[in-house]
């Protein structure tokens, strides 16, 4: 028998490889909460148990699971894990992957600046976030969990933002410890309300180390009505990055066309208060459109690309953002990601 392999680890990978590839949040969670239920157990009880049928018996641990931990303990890449490997690696040699210059780009960024964890909508803790952007080779994770407003994600209150505020503390904290040199940096995508003004308290998001302001409401208000409530939100001091700029959904039972706006007026405003717009990688999204992310590159904006994830795999899906970007002639200098910690906000 080989050394056994890290089944946790093996289980993170398998959800880790379903998230990237789009599956349903059912099938990711099965691995995850079984990555759970296992992690910080004796390799040598996992192995007896394996031997007895017995994982089966742990709460959160299932047939499919079981039988990864199983192949795991016993020195075996899973099955289930090979297959999804196999998959990739399939991709990869139909040349699935980015162009050089997307690559490139993909390469150069630092850090994701719109994410979301179980405090909200998302669908891991924190830790479990961090974990995986360090995993990745980021340098830092924006944590950007919904406002009070949108209780359909259940957005946090300015009470429970603040004690998101000292849970980061606490976990950058334990990170320094490692000499890694990861951050998790503080933030909220704040809702834009009708009449532009942003949902959360002011003086708080003043604390904040990045703000992402998006509409989520009403979006099929009349476009003269639109512009106006994004000129207004733009202008607010406190706002970094405009999210995801349409509100479009391009795919899947949510499928829906983009707001209407003066988008020459927005992205000019953008320019000039210095917020950057925010390139949407998530494949239901790719928000902006390439037409609206042109005529922002024309009115010189910069920009943010981001994953907007809800979950640990979905962090790696920068390179949709990044191939868009390329295709509409983005200069990687006009990318704050791009740049550390430091340089992302452009505070008034």
């Amino acid at each position: 028998m080989d050394d056994p392999r890290d089944a946790v680890a093996d289980l993170r990978r398998i959800a880790f490889l379903l998230e990237r590839a789009g599956e349903s949040t059912y099938r990711v969670r099965a691995f995850r909460t079984a990555a759970g239920a296992l992690r910080g157990r004796d390799p040598g009880e996992l192995a007896r148990l394996a031997s007895s049928g017995g994982l089966t018996d742990l709460r959160g641990v299932g047939e499919v699971t079981a039988r990864c931990v199983a192949e795991s303990v016993r020195g075996e890449e899973p099955v289930y894990l090979r297959r999804l490997e196999d998959a990739v690696a399939r991709a990869d040699a139909k040349g699935v992957p980015l162009a050089e210059a997307a690559r490139r780009l993909r390469e150069s960024l630092r850090g994701d600046c719109h994410s979301h964890t179980d405090a909200s909508d998302g669908g891991s803790p924190l830790a479990e976030m961090a974990e995986t952007a360090i995993a990745l080779g980021h340098s830092y994770l924006v944590v950007t969990d919904h406002s009070p407003r949108l209780t359909v994600a259940n957005g946090l209150s300015a009470e429970r933002l603040r004690r998101q505020l000292e849970q980061v503390a606490a976990l950058n904290e334990r990170i320094a410890r490692t000499g890694s040199g990861f951050r998790v940096l503080t933030g909220i995508e704040v809702d834009i309300l009708d009449d532009g003004a942003l949902d959360q308290d002011p003086d708080l998001l003043g604390e904040l180390d990045l703000v992402v302001a998006s509409v989520h409401s009403k979006l099929r208000m009349p476009r003269d009505e639109m512009t106006e409530r994004m000129l207004t939100a733009v202008a607010n001091p406190h706002v970094d990055v405009l999210g995801h700029c349409t509100g479009r959904m391009v795919t899947g039972r949510r499928k829906r066309p983009g707001s209407e706006f003066d988008a020459e007026r927005v992205f000019a405003a953008c320019t000039d208060a210095g917020v950057a717009v925010e390139i949407n990688s998530r494949p239901e999204r790719l928000d902006p459109p390439k037409r609206l992310l042109r005529l922002a590159v024309e009115a010189g904006c910069e920009f943010t690309i981001d994953t907007d994830a809800h979950a640990p795999g979905q962090l790696d899906w920068l390179d949709h953002g990044c191939a868009r970007a390329v295709a509409c002639g983005v200069d990687p200098d006009r990318i704050r990601n791009t740049r550390d910690a430091a340089g992302l906000p452009a505070r008034r």
